[in-house]
């Protein structure tokens, strides 16, 4: 079989996508880039692979010759570095987020559509098995037309925070507002339903003492409540809340199905429970079941992260660049619906609450207004659009509570193990 020809950017996360070409049988690894060259120079001691080729500027990773590039960056930067490997030739895998900004929204569909090349959304956890047999469940009719779902991702990152931000005051994660980390909970229902979100009023979990004492300036937790285009309603809620949780809820007009309530000892998003009738109206006893799903692929799955998605979403991507008409990849457009609901969430936010629109950038004329618009938390990109990261404005931190960070996360990297539990996205963060 011909292998996908991948080039990985960033060691941290991107030693998940690296693991996947180890085993997979339609892709391989040929060029790893990171602008960290200590994590760069493990990696390397970690594969074994002499075929491989290492770069710390990403100008000349893209020119290496390979078929496709999986971007591992930091979730505020990965459009400028899609937009740069698409117009180099290349076919995109992008981990969440899609965009920072509108403007960055506007460039990258405006990207695919000039190069025609692949981008896929690497929103894992709509490859989770409970959320996957849910899309197939949804698709073939079982439960009806979608009224109500609702979908959480709830993970307290507190234990674990100086290893995903080092200590370092402008990381995206200490500037990021409350519902921009929203596509784990919303996308598994955009994925299930295929409906377009067509409004949304967003809420800030504000109580945050949990979050200053480790350096990020948003609130809490976030909450969409977004309007489909069917009509149908969808609650999703994110952030750090104190103890975890990952699940997901469909209503249909004649039946439902979900996740496991319980947490992910008890299967969570392993098992899937399902109540429907087989007419609406039936109202019939005794239909409920719960099983936890089975696909092709599970055996080579086994050890991947995020309940065996991590691979599931890189074997479709592969899949796509071969041609196969079966693989379940998020297009461009879907990335979109499963991220600006969270965006706009915000901007309902500091509007008082209120519902807002949300544009389908699918049209032409609807990208026009927001060609330019740069609103967002990070400095480097907003200009003069810099959006406050609370509602309140933006909580001032001082500088001992970074270097308390900076100092936990130096003295896990002094070790080995330290790198390996961090390159390989093992532990606390992993296992959500």
């Amino acid at each position: 079989m011909k292998k996908v020809r991948i080039g990985v950017l960033g060691v941290y996360r991107g030693t998940s996508m690296i693991r996947y070409c180890e085993v997979a049988d339609n892709a391989q690894v040929v060029a790893i880039c990171d602008k960290w060259e200590e994590g760069l120079m493990k990696q390397k001691e970690l594969i074994h692979d002499d075929s491989v080729t290492y770069y710390t500027d990403f100008d000349s990773f893209i020119q290496h010759d390979m078929d496709a590039v999986v971007l591992a960056n930091y979730a505020n930067e990965h459009a400028p570095f899609a937009i740069k490997a698409m117009k180099a030739g290349k076919h995109v895998f992008s981990e969440v987020l899609p965009v920072q900004t509108m403007k960055e929204a506007v460039e990258l569909i405006e990207t695919v559509e000039e190069t025609g090349k692949i981008y896929a959304y690497g929103e894992n956890y709509c490859y989770m098995p409970a959320p996957y047999e849910m899309k197939k469940l949804y698709q073939a009719g079982k439960i009806g037309e979608f009224e109500y779902g609702e979908g959480e991702y709830i993970h307290n990152c507190q234990p674990i925070w100086h290893s995903i931000s080092y200590g370092d005051k402008h990381h995206w994660r200490n500037n990021m507002y409350s519902t921009f980390y929203c596509t784990h909970s919303l996308g598994p229902l955009i994925h299930i339903t295929g409906l377009r979100p067509v409004s949304v009023t967003g809420f800030e979990g504000t109580k945050n003492a949990r979050s200053l004492s480790v350096g990020k300036k948003g609130g809490a937790f976030g909450i969409e409540m977004v309007t489909l285009e069917n009509g149908g309603i969808l609650k999703s809620i994110h952030g750090g809340l104190y103890q975890d949780s990952v699940w997901y809820s469909v209503y249909g007009s004649k039946g439902r199905m979900e996740s496991s309530r319980e947490d992910e000892q008890n299967d969570a998003y392993l098992r899937i429970f399902v109540n429907a009738d087989e007419q609406e109206g039936d109202y019939a006893k005794d239909t409920l079941c719960n099983y936890i799903p089975k696909r092709d692929k599970d055996d080579q799955m086994k050890g991947f992260g995020h309940g065996g998605s991590d691979f599931y979403c890189m074997y479709h991507f592969a899949e796509k660049i071969l041609g196969n008409p079966d693989a379940d990849i998020i297009d461009v457009y879907e990335a979109m619906d499963m991220f600006l609901p969270g965006m706009f969430a915000y901007r309902s936010i500091l509007k008082g609450g209120i519902p807002v629109e949300i544009p389908n950038l699918r049209n032409r004329e609807e990208r026009e207004q927001y060609r330019n618009d740069t609103a967002c938390t990070d400095p480097k990109v907003a200009g003069d659009m810099l959006l406050p990261t609370m509602s309140t404005g933006t909580p001032e931190i001082g500088d001992e509570v970074y270097e308390s960070m900076k100092e936990k996360w130096r003295e896990e990297m002094d070790s080995d193990s330290g790198y390996v539990k961090a390159a390989f996205h093992q532990g606390e963060e992993a296992k959500k």
